[in-house]
């Protein structure tokens, strides 16, 4: 008699186990303690063997009765089934090790040592929600540009124009180092351009205000009612114009507050140099009420709800926007703001770009770029903070003392 559901939904464990016969060697164990596994008894070579299809009823009868046809299929051509089985197993192992989730992963290792680990970390993340899923299980030497595109074209799908084509470029990194390491033949990345495959975007600056509305600005930061820390780094963001992501990640051993300095290390930095900011008697000011605070004793500006972290970006993003400066103001904009006003106050446009940290990053200079020029650019910052301080009270400006 053949098997039926009904009738092996209907059989009971006993003290031993015993097996339901389906024919042809097919036969359903049933184990003491109640677990029904399917088993394909065959001989092979003069020799009897037993295989393994899975357990009841996650393996159907229909299933285990496909499965057994494969097998009997296999051994008409001479072909051992439970061989047949390791080797698949073996196929599909080495396609896992070569998968590009596999490959980009290594790719990342590699690549994220010299990176800031913020950046790294939303690359890795962005590559598991957007790309991983798509093409993740697919073998780098099977990757084909269609392939590809379909993940990116998913981003752009849902107006994230930017991630796209960023993902693109990621995507055309890994692959280039699968080739570079032997673990595929050729880049299919390599045939895609972002030009021909997504919609142009339309490049916007970092929003900022004009110059002649900072005193108010500078007024509001003075009176914000937030937490005091958040307030202290908006004010010293005014006056060392650093991107947001320096100033909220500072340590107290990077200042000296007697020499007057602020020394950020290269892994902190975006262009991965060191850079020292020249600290105005205001930006010292500002200092020691950060410190009198004592909030840590590692980070200037701890988070309230993470330990050991710092306040993230948007601490500062939204409290420009409390201020009133939704869409008009960002942290980054002061950097544009300082720019403006340093060069039309005659200073020399290399110091004002050294302070900006937009210095070349060539291996030559990189060690010793950070540096050139401090005296001046020192009087600089002095004289930059004393300018907001005049705008503030509506005092004649006089020029800065150009260097």
């Amino acid at each position: 008699m053949k098997l039926t559901d009904s009738s092996i939904k209907a059989a009971k464990p006993r003290d031993k186990r015993y097996n339901l016969p389906d024919g042809k060697g097919l036969a359903l164990w049933v184990q003491p303690d109640g677990q029904k596994c399917w088993r394909f008894r065959y001989y092979f070579n003069d020799k009897e063997k037993m295989l393994s299809l899975g357990f009841y009823p996650t393996i159907s009868l229909a299933a285990a009765r496909q499965e057994h046809i494969r097998f009997k299929e296999l051994l008409t051509q001479g072909i051992d089934p439970s061989d047949n089985r390791k080797e698949q197993k073996r196929q599909q192992a080495m396609a896992a090790t070569n998968s590009f989730e596999s490959i980009a992963r290594l790719w990342w290792t590699q690549w994220s040592a010299a990176r800031n680990q913020r950046h790294a970390g939303y690359t890795i993340r962005r590559l598991e929600a957007d790309i991983f899923p798509v093409i993740g299980r697919k073998p780098v030497t099977e990757l084909t540009a269609p392939m590809l595109l379909m993940a990116i074209k998913k981003i752009e799908a849902r107006g994230a124009l930017d991630i796209a084509k960023r993902a693109l470029t990621t995507c055309n990194q890994i692959m280039r180092y699968a080739v570079a390491h032997g673990l595929a033949e050729r880049n299919p990345a390599a045939d895609i351009k972002p030009s021909d495959v997504l919609k142009p975007t339309k490049k916007t600056n970092y929003a900022r205000l004009d110059q002649k509305e900072l005193p108010e600005l500078l007024h509001k930061i003075d009176s914000y009612d937030g937490q005091p820390l958040t307030k202290l780094a908006l004010q010293l963001m005014a006056l060392t114009f650093v991107r947001t992501s320096e100033l909220i990640g500072a340590r107290w051993d990077e200042i000296d507050l007697d020499k007057k300095q602020w020394r950020i290390p290269a892994e902190r930095m975006k262009m991965k140099t060191p850079h020292i900011v020249p600290l105005s008697d205001q930006a010292i000011a500002v200092l020691t009420e950060i410190k009198s605070l004592a909030a840590d004793e590692v980070l200037l500006f701890p988070s309230e709800r993470r330990n050991g972290k710092s306040m993230s970006n948007n601490t500062i993003l939204y409290a420009l926007y409390r201020l009133g400066y939704h869409s008009r103001m960002t942290g980054h904009g002061f950097r544009g703001i300082a720019s403006t006003v340093l060069h039309e106050r005659g200073y020399n446009h290399d110091h004002i770009e050294l302070q900006l940290a937009h210095s070349k990053r060539d291996a030559v200079s990189a060690s010793y770029n950070h540096a050139l020029y401090l005296e001046p650019r020192a009087r600089m910052m002095q004289d930059w903070a004393d300018y907001l301080d005049g705008i503030k009270t509506g005092a004649s400006i006089l020029p800065f003392r150009a260097a």
